[in-house]
Parts: C-alpha cells; sequence; structure tokens
C-alpha cells in the first residue's frame, strides 16, 4: 500500500505529460495522498504498509517501502500536507504548466520516497530523483539570478550527495546488508575506527543537503530564485531528509563515531543559529530573508541531535524533539514562501524598502502571514513553540548541576539568543510590510482570494492542532 505514495505522483506526472490538464491532475493526486498520508500517521504499524520486490540479488537490493516507526511516519505526513499546499498555491507561466506542476510532483514523489524506503538504496536514490526537478524549475522557471542559483545549488548538492553516497556505502559495507530495518535490529558492531570515519562523511553530505554552517550558502539564494512550490517543497520537505537520515542512521548505528565529532557539530550548529541568524537581520529582501531564517533554524534541530548523541540512550526528549520541530519548520517555512509569492504577485516587489502599509488593503494575507511570523519566531500555541521548547529541555535532560556546565548546556545558552534574533528580523520585516502608511505599491492591492485562502489554512490548521496539541504527534514517537 505504501508504495502507492510514490506510484501516484508519478503515474500523475506521467499523465501532465501524456496531456492531462496539469493543475487538476497534481491537485487530485496529492489530494488522494493527503487522505492516504493522514492514514499513515492513524495507523502507523498497519502491516499492509509494507511493500517489497526484489531488484537485485548481488549485492542484495530491494525496492522495499514501510513505516519504520513513528518518524517515517510523520515525516510523510508532513510531505502530504506541504505538497496539496504547493499545488494549490502555484501559479504556472502561460505555456509552462506541464514542467511546472509535473515537477511539484516529482518532488513530492522523491521526497516520499526517501522517507517512505526501507532499503539504503532506494533511500538515497529517491533523494536524487527529487533534486532533478529542483534544479530545473529553479534555472528554467526561477527569478532574479535563477541560473547561478540553479548552478550553486547543483554543485553543492551534487558534492553534498557524493560524500553522503561514500558514507551510505561505507556503512553498508560494515553492516552487511542495505537493509535499513535489518540493520537497526541487528545493530553490528562497528569499529569505532570506522564509526568515526563513516560519521563524518555522513555529517558532512547530510549536512550539506540540511545546509549546515559553512555548507549552507547554497540555500538563501536557491530559496530566493525558486517557483513557490519549489520553494515550499525543498525548504519545507526535501530539506529534512539530511536530518531525517541522521537521526535514522547515524545516531544508532554509529554512537561512538558521532560522539567523536560531537564538539564541531555544536560550533557548526551555533554558525546557522547565531551567524546565519545576523545575516539574515540585514536582508533587504523578504525572500531572502526567509530562505536564511530557514538555514538558521536548522540549527536547532541540529542542537537536539547533538543533545541525543551526547546522552546516548538515556535522552527521551531529544528525538522526539528533533521530529516535531522538523514538522513545524515544514510547515511554517511553506506557508511563509507562499504567502511571499502572493505579496510579489500582487506588489511587484519583495524588497522591503518598497513595502508598506500592505495591512489596510489585505487584512486576510496580514493576519496569515503574521501566524506564520510568529510561528517562526516560536509564539506559544504554534507547533514551532513545541519543538524549540523540547529542544531546549533536552539539551539540559539528566543534566547533573555538581559536574558543571558541558558542551551541549553551553551551546543550548548560546543558542536561545537565536529567539531574539528571529523576533527581530521576522517582527522588523513584518512591520515594514505591513505596517505604516501605504506606498504606491500596496495602496490599492487585492487581499487573498478563497483560492489562495484554502492551502494557507490547510498549513495553518496544521501548526496550530500541533502546537496546542502535540501529542498528536508525540504519541506517534512512543
Amino acid at each position: 500500500m505504501l508504495a502507492l505514495l510514490v506510484l501516484i505522483p508519478i503515474v500523475a506526472f506521467i499523465a501532465i505529460l501524456a496531456g492531462a490538464p496539469a493543475r487538476l491532475t497534481a491537485l487530485a493526486s496529492s489530494v488522494v495522498n493527503l487522505a492516504l498520508g493522514i492514514a499513515v500517521a492513524i495507523a502507523p504499524t498497519w502491516e499492509k504498509w509494507s511493500f517489497s520486490v526484489q531488484v537485485l540479488s548481488t549485492p542484495k537490493l530491494n525496492l522495499a517501502f514501510g513505516v519504520i516507526d513513528g518518524m517515517s511516519a510523520i515525516m510523510i505526513l508532513l510531505s502530504v500536507i506541504v505538497t496539496v499546499a504547493a499545488v494549490l498555491s502555484g501559479k504556472a507561466p502561460e505555456g509552462r504548466e506541464k514542467l511546472y506542476f509535473g515537477s511539484s510532483l516529482l518532488i513530492s514523489a522523491g521526497a516520499l520516497g526517501a522517507f517512505a524506503s526501507t532499503d539504503l538504496f532506494f533511500f538515497y536514490a529517491f533523494h536524487e530523483l527529487a533534486l532533478i526537478p529542483t534544479f530545473l524549475m529553479i534555472g528554467i522557471l526561477g527569478r532574479g539570478d535563477r541560473r547561478d542559483a540553479a548552478w550553486k545549488i547543483t554543485i553543492y548538492l551534487g558534492l553534498g550527495s557524493i560524500v553522503l553516497l561514500a558514507g551510505l556505502v561505507g556503512l553498508a559495507s560494515v553492516t552487511g546488508t542495505f537493509d535499513i530495518v535489518g540493520m537497526l535490529k541487528n545493530k553490528t558492531a562497528i569499529d569505532p575506527v570506522a564509526q568515526k570515519s563513516i560519521a563524518g562523511l555522513l555529517i558532512v553530505g547530510f549536512g550539506t543537503l540540511v545546509s549546515l554552517f559553512p555548507f549552507h550558502s547554497w540555500a538563501a539564494p536557491a530559496y530566493a530564485s525558486a517557483p513557490a512550490p519549489v520553494a515550499m517543497l525543498h525548504a519545507g520537505v526535501l530539506k529534512k531528509f539530511g536530518l531525517y537520515g541522521l537521526l535514522r542512521l547515524a545516531v544508532p548505528l554509529l554512537p561512538e563515531g558521532m560522539q567523536a565529532w560531537l564538539t564541531p557539530l555544536l560550533v557548526l550548529l551555533l554558525g546557522n543559529i547565531l551567524w546565519v541568524g545576523l545575516v539574515t537581520i540585514n536582508q533587504k529582501r523578504l525572500d531572502t530573508l526567509l530562505g536564511n531564517s530557514s538555514v538558521m533554524h536548522m540549527g536547532y534541530i541540529f542542537l537536539a541531535i547533538a543533545a541525543l548523541v551526547a546522552g546516548k540512550d538515556a535522552n527521551s526528549i531529544a528525538r522526539p524533539a528533533a521530529v516535531i520541530l522538523m514538522f513545524a519548520h515544514g510547515i511554517s517555512i511553506a506557508l511563509q514562501f507562499s504567502l511571499a509569492d502572493k505579496i510579489e504577485r500582487r506588489t511587484g516587489s519583495l524588497d522591503l524598502d518598497d513595502m508598506g502599509g500592505l495591512a489596510k488593503a489585505a487584512p486576510s494575507l496580514a493576519f496569515i502571514f503574521g501566524l506564520g511570523a510568529m510561528a517562526s519566531i516560536g509564539l506559544p500555541g504554534l507547533a514551532n513553540f513545541a519543538g524549540e521548547v523540547m529542544v531546549f529541555l533536552s539539551s539540559f535532560q539528566n543534566y547533573d548541576a555538581s559536574a558543571g556546565l558541558g558542551p551541549v548546556q553551553i551551546a543550548c545558552i548560546l543558542s536561545i539568543w537565536g529567539v531574539v534574533i528571529s523576533a527581530v528580523y521576522m517582527l522588523r520585516a513584518y512591520r515594514r510590510i505591513f505596517q505604516g502608511p501605504a506606498v504606491k505599491s500596496t495602496e490599492s492591492v487585492a487581499d487573498l482570494t478563497l483560492a489562495d485562502k484554502i492551502p494557507a489554512l490547510l498549513l495553518v490548521v496544521a501548526l496550530l492542532a500541533v502546537g496546542l496539541y502535540p501529542n498528536l504527534l508525540l504519541n506517534l514517537m512512543k
């Protein structure tokens, strides 16, 4: 059954190429997948979800899908929610409907395939599949310096993928299998020296895909240039692949190797939170501000991973904290990129100096964008708050005051300043766009239509549901 989640968008893509109505086909397939994704979250242990077909006997490779645990179910749920919102939010350039909506479906299929795969080879391959339409959409249908941004993301993520492939091949070699479930179940004893080498490769490989500092400079230009559905799907969903991979593979299978890289990882994640946060404050355009903000917030999820590594099996909060924040960030950044596209279409600009007073002409847009901004800051009642609080708590779980502050606790204290930084740049952007006197580009702007509100409200409902009752997702992690 789970294979349908991956197959449906691919079949819809083929149908679009064959002449089916692009937007309608993409919407129908994404809504069906949303229903399937919700079903996965409701009944993740249903044995009928599993699917496996042998592709190669030596080495043994299986096209295999399954819900390994609650983390898989939550990432699948995130993928299907953002896909529906991206398809509904997108407005294709005339004559480019096939490329626009077909590429969005392929990105979704790649993300779903990666999160649902239980074979290491296809886990990697589906992610790479999703990168191809990402590059094409930015280079062909993007805006601004789209070709430079497309080349930059291609080079960065290409090199990161090569490093990642080396780490995954090394992991498969020492465990003797490509079966992820088998790896996790048997947990073959791996030599500490080999663990350190493989863990280093996985941190760099996955980290580049997640925009871990200093391998992050591809992200903001790519998101600023990308069409709205691509920015929503990549920043909101596909970028979580690297975090998912570290939590799924590196942390449980390479504990000593990850321990060896703990201090460098803490330094790098602080680079994401503090350095990139200060860079974000300095942005003059909403699209680059949101792109850098996305990079910054990856640091908090890496902090949860660091707390999990430091606490070994004793930290029961860190893993759920990382997964909740992955979901929350994916929803909130997708909402913000969707609304940024609406702002640009109505005003013709995303330059903060060209904005002002938009709330008077478009109160619905101002209100919903404000909810997204508050979620990004970490306002209580929204999903990001639940995730961030759990991350901070996980950093101090089992803390021994008599032993003094450890590296993780110091990193946590420093990273709390990121909350202040987030508030500064997000509130500043909101004030400059929506408050104050209206300018020529904003004084007669149309408010959100019903068609615009539907995808935005879908994302807002997800933020509120998890923010007000985090156990909706936490119960899946037990």
